[in-house]
C-alpha cells in the first residue's frame, strides 16, 4: 500500500468514525431528553440462568494458554474426534446449544468463550484482540485438549477467527465449517468496492469511539441484544426458534457481568489491522474441505460474498439457508445440523 493510499484510507476511516460517532451522540442526547437517565438502569441479576448450567450441554472447564485462560463447555465421548465451536458477536458459548446437543453423540464437542467473552479472561489492551492472537488461541486449545486436529466450526467473528486458523495454522484443522462469514480477503475487497456493504457495516466504525459504544449498548437494560436477535431486519426469522425469555436473560446476564469493552475491542483491533497489508498467505487457497453455511436474510453481510469465498478454497461447499438470518445456526438449527452431517460424512 502506497503512502498516499494509506493516508487516504486513514482519512476515510477517521471521517466515517466521526460521522457515525457524532450521529450516535446526537441520538443519545435526544434519548436522554425524551426519556431521562432511566435508560441506563439495569435489572439486578445475581443468579446465573439455569439454562447455562444444563448438564445436557456439557461440563464447564478452563484451559490456560500462553497468555490467556479460556472457559469452555465440553461434552461427548472423550476419545471421540474433536469439534470446536467458536461464537460471534454479541454471543458466547451458549450460541451453539443446538449444535452441542446434536453432535455430542459422536464428537468430543467443545464450545468456547473467546478471550474477552463470558468466563474467559479479558486482556485490557486493544492489541490483545489482534486476529493472529485469536487464531493462535484456537491452535493452542486443540493441542492442550490432547488432539492434533479438529473439526472447526465458527460463526460471525468466530468464523473470521476460524478462517484465520485455517490460513495460519492449517495443521490443526481437519475441516472447516463456517456460518455467515466470508473469507477475509473477500470481505476486505467487497467493503472497498460495494457501498451497500460499507453502509451495512456502519457499527464497525461507531465501535472505534472510546466509551460511547459501551454506553450505548448498555442502554435500556441491554435492549440491543433483544433487537439483534428479534428485530425484523437482523433477528431470527423462524418464530419457532426465537430466543426464549430465559435464553435472552442468559445473554443479558453474561454481558452485564462481563462488560462490553473486550468484545468491542475486536472491532477496534480489526480497523487498526486493516491499515496493514494482509500477508500473501491470506489469499492462498485452503487445502482442507470447507463448508460455508449462509442464511440469505443476513442484515449485516451481503450474500454475494458467500459465493466469492469459494475462490480461496480448493474443496468448497456452499449451502444457502433460505429465509434464515445472520444467526443461522440458532435460526434454523435443524437445517444447519443436517447440512453439517452431510458434509462431515463425506469430508
Amino acid at each position: 500500500m502506497g503512502t498516499l493510499q494509506k493516508i487516504i484510507q486513514v482519512a476515510l476511516i477517521g471521517s466515517v468514525c466521526c460521522f457515525w460517532g457524532g450521529t450516535m451522540v446526537l441520538g443519545l442526547l435526544w434519548t436522554l431528553i425524551t426519556k431521562g437517565t432511566g435508560v441506563f438502569q439495569k435489572k439486578e441479576r445475581k443468579e446465573e440462568p439455569k439454562c447455562l448450567q444444563d448438564p445436557g450441554l456439557g461440563a464447564h472447564h478452563f484451559v490456560q494458554l500462553e497468555d490467556v485462560k479460556l472457559h469452555y463447555v465440553a461434552s461427548g465421548p472423550e476419545d471421540g474426534p474433536l469439534m470446536v465451536f467458536v461464537h460471534g458477536f454479541p454471543e458466547f458459548w451458549y450460541s451453539w446449544r443446538h449444535q452441542i446437543r446434536e453432535f455430542q453423540s459422536k464428537y468430543r464437542v467443545v464450545s468456547i468463550d473467546m478471550r474477552g467473552y463470558g468466563e474467559s479472561e479479558k486482556p485490557s489492551n486493544v492489541s490483545d484482540y489482534n486476529i493472529n492472537k485469536l487464531a493462535s488461541d484456537i491452535a493452542q486449545l486443540v493441542s492442550q485438549l490432547g488432539h492434533e486436529k479438529c473439526v472447526l466450526v465458527g460463526h460471525d467473528w468466530g468464523g473470521a477467527v476460524c478462517w484465520q486458523v485455517a490460513i495460519s495454522h492449517p495443521e490443526v484443522v481437519d475441516c472447516l465449517v463456517n456460518c455467515n462469514i466470508p473469507h477475509p480477503a473477500v470481505f476486505a475487497k467487497y467493503m472497498q468496492t460495494h457501498f451497500k456493504q460499507f453502509m451495512m457495516s456502519w457499527y464497525i466504525f461507531f465501535f472505534q469511539w472510546p466509551c460511547l459504544p459501551e454506553l450505548f449498548l448498555g442502554m435500556n437494560d441491554f435492549d440491543f441484544l433483544k433487537q439483534a436477535f428479534s428485530s425484523r431486519k437482523m433477528g431470527i426469522q423462524n418464530q419457532d426458534n426465537r430466543l426464549t425469555e430465559e435464553d435472552l436473560e442468559a445473554f443479558k446476564y453474561t454481558f452485564q457481568k462481563n462488560g462490553m469493552t473486550a468484545p468491542i475491542n475486536y472491532y477496534r483491533s480489526a480497523i487498526r489491522g486493516s491499515l496493514t497489508p494482509p500477508p500473501r498467505s491470506t489469499k492462498t487457497p485452503l487445502e482442507m474441505p470447507v463448508l460455508l453455511i449462509w442464511g440469505d436474510k443476513d442484515g449485516a453481510l451481503a450474500a454475494p460474498m458467500a459465493d466469492l469465498s469459494g475462490q480461496y478454497c480448493k474443496d468448497f461447499t456452499l449451502q444457502y439457508v433460505n429465509g434464515a438470518s445472520h444467526w443461522v445456526q440458532q435460526d434454523e438449527p435443524t437445517v444447519v445440523n443436517e447440512v453439517m452431517w452431510e458434509f462431515l460424512n463425506r469430508a
